[in-house]
């Protein structure tokens, strides 16, 4: 029997600290005086964390504080964004130097040149690239593109994907009851947010994710009237979904046959899996794709990246694609993609993060194995997510909304906040790897996930 097999089975039964949180309900009072909810994004709001959110206060690698002095080990890593984890050395210092010289001029900078030139040689398809402020900037940006350069208008969006809250993505993007969603050949269409005009979503086709059957039969019928398909490569904001195989290849295969662009949005996934992001690791070479999160490594930026046949249409004249931003290429922002870019060009960073995110993975499925909990823990490497289900695999959103816990999942993940393993309590999310993390850390989560399990029994 190996140390670290041995190590899960005789996890220690230590008693949960006692946690205080009086400082992070009384900030939370005082927010919903000013503040919608006490929050600036519904995520992070008592819809999801119960009875307050934890207020975090500072960090440093792997590890948080909150307002009342708690200490936690982070797998949530502001939703993927921290890829260093939290106040790494050498982005300290940058910033530090960058907000000294001036943080922003809104003109042409050095500081931009010397991110685009990294992130070209890291993407492998991106002949150009342009930097938004966000990610759903980003995906706003490709689709503006798309359909100029194919004088198109209509797009493919699948179900159980989130683009960012622009109007058109907000489809579908969000788990409802299962006897709400409608046959898979023609799925009830369910917007994500009041205030949309019904006749947005005149130009979006809706189709299940993860079937090439069911992909094959859309774009026989209406791949003529497509600019673009747009895809996680993996489904992102129902946990962690993995294509079958093949699938995003065939994808692939069938924007060239009808002359439709693929839309890759590695917003999630961006420079986490690969160097290249997914459409490395999978071996595919989408015509746009769209980066954020990970490539600011905690600062708010996105970009768009593809040919210049495409990405040209924004230099200036009669037809041009509009893309203005007083804060595209902010240039604190621009040297941190590059110092980020630096750190992740290592030659040992993926073959680490992969390695801890198995171990996490495997560390996991023992402990609900041997408390015979039924769950399953799904993805590889960087990213992954635990599904309360008597299922062996979710493959789609149909299989999250009929079929997964989320109700037992939130339980689950408050009791690891009572021992000191900050999470989202949302199953719609996903667990993160980064460079900061530690075997130890990996161990101090499975200890705690233990703990949580006999909680639940």
């Amino acid at each position: 029997m190996s140390a670290r097999v041995s190590l899960l089975i005789n996890a220690l039964r230590t008693p949960t600290k006692v946690r205080t949180s009086t400082r992070s309900e009384q900030l939370f009072e005082d927010a919903q005086k000013s503040l919608i909810e006490g929050v600036n994004s519904p995520s992070r709001g008592a819809a999801v964390y119960s009875p307050a959110p934890v207020f975090l206060e500072r960090g440093a690698g792997s590890h948080v504080w909150d307002a009342d002095g708690n200490e936690y080990t982070d797998f949530m890593m502001s939703f993927g964004a921290l890829i260093h984890g939290h106040a790494h050395p050498k982005l300290v210092q940058v910033v530090s130097q960058a907000m000294a010289e001036g943080s922003h001029f809104a003109s042409a900078t050095s500081a931009e040149v010397e991110a685009a030139e990294r992130f070209r040689r890291m993407v492998l398809s991106a002949e150009a690239v342009r930097f938004t402020n966000t990610g759903s900037e980003a995906t706003m940006l490709a689709l503006r593109l798309a359909r100029a350069h194919t004088g198109r208008t209509k797009f493919l969006k699948f179900e159980g994907h989130y683009h960012g809250w622009y109007d058109a993505f907000l489809l579908n993007a969000h788990g409802h009851p299962p006897e709400q969603l409608g046959p898979p050949e023609n799925p009830t269409r369910i917007p994500d947010s009041e205030g949309i005009p019904p006749s947005t979503f005149e130009d979006v086709v809706l189709a299940p994710w993860n079937d090439v059957n069911a992909l094959e039969r859309v774009m026989r019928a209406r791949g003529h009237e497509l600019a673009a398909v747009i895809t996680e490569p993996i489904m992102a904001n129902m946990g962690c979904i993995p294509p079958r195989d093949g699938y995003l290849q065939k994808m692939h295969k069938l924007t060239r046959e009808y002359e439709v662009l693929l839309i890759l949005d590695e917003v999630v996934t961006g420079f986490r899996y690969a160097p290249g992001g997914c459409q490395e690791y999978y071996g595919i070479q989408p015509d746009l794709s769209t980066f954020g999160k990970a490539l600011g490594a905690g600062f708010p930026v996105g970009a768009v990246a593809g040919p210049r046949a495409i990405l040209d249409r924004m230099r200036w004249g009669e037809n041009m694609v509009l893309h203005y931003g007083t804060f595209n290429g902010h240039r604190l922002t621009m040297k941190v993609v590059a110092a980020n870019l630096d750190l992740l060009s290592a030659n040992d960073t993926y073959r680490r993060l992969h390695a801890l995110g198995d171990a996490a993975v495997a560390g996991l499925r023992e402990v609900f194995r041997r408390r015979k909990t039924k769950a399953i823990v799904q993805g590889f490497g960087p990213m992954f997510q635990i599904y309360f289900t008597e299922r062996d695999a979710i493959h789609d959103y149909r299989d999250y909304c009929s079929y997964v816990d989320t109700a037992t999942y939130s339980r689950f993940v408050h009791a690891l906040l009572q021992r000191g393993v900050y999470m989202t309590p949302s199953n719609g999310l996903h667990w993160i790897i980064t460079t900061a993390h530690s075997e130890d850390d990996i161990q101090e989560l499975i200890q705690a996930a233990d703990q949580a399990c006999g909680d639940l029994a």
